[in-house]
């Protein structure tokens, strides 16, 4: 059976026995985003304990800072009211110790890919990108991790907390 209606079949079952949830809407409960990476391998809720309604969970390749993160930070916290963002990264990521060139050769796109060096310095830059951005001032605090793969534990790196304005 192809992939697609494989999933269609699975929701057949699925909405046979859906109730709707009992989410107040679509503000997240803990205030929180977290960026993650796209890699099939993570499932953002158990790695972070998180249920269903409790935090915004964006995720592209590398769980890196990119326009369309910082519009979807934008609408997050000014419409929805988050102020923490985690930034989760991992190791093994396609994205570690590659290069922007490497990845256009493989792909033929002419993008910024945001390959990954360091996770250290890779969520230094986007940590620094949130903290900057003069628009996300409502967050109040952005925490870096590196989530291993492996074993399933998620260190932190960084944790910036923006000073009390007066």
């Amino acid at each position: 059976m192809p992939v697609v209606r494989q999933l269609l079949a699975a929701n057949e079952v699925y909405a046979e026995g859906h109730e709707p949830q009992r989410v107040p809407g679509a503000w997240p409960t803990r205030r929180l985003a977290v960026i993650t990476c796209m890699d099939a391998r993570i499932d953002v809720f158990a790695v972070l304990g998180l249920h269903l309604g409790e935090a915004h969970v964006l995720r592209n390749a590398g769980g890196r800072v990119t326009d369309d993160i910082l519009r979807s930070l934008a609408l997050s916290t000014h419409v929805l009211g988050t102020d923490t963002v985690v930034l989760m990264q991992h190791t093994k990521c396609g994205l570690a110790g590659v290069t922007d060139a490497q990845l256009h050769d493989i792909t033929g796109a002419e993008v910024h890919f945001l390959p990954i060096d360091d996770h250290g310095d890779a969520l230094g830059e986007d940590v620094d990108l949130i903290a900057s951005t003069p628009y996300l001032a409502p967050i109040r605090r952005i925490v870096g991790l590196v989530y291993d793969i492996e074993s399933g534990h998620a260190e932190c790196l960084i944790d910036w907390r923006r000073e009390s304005q007066p």
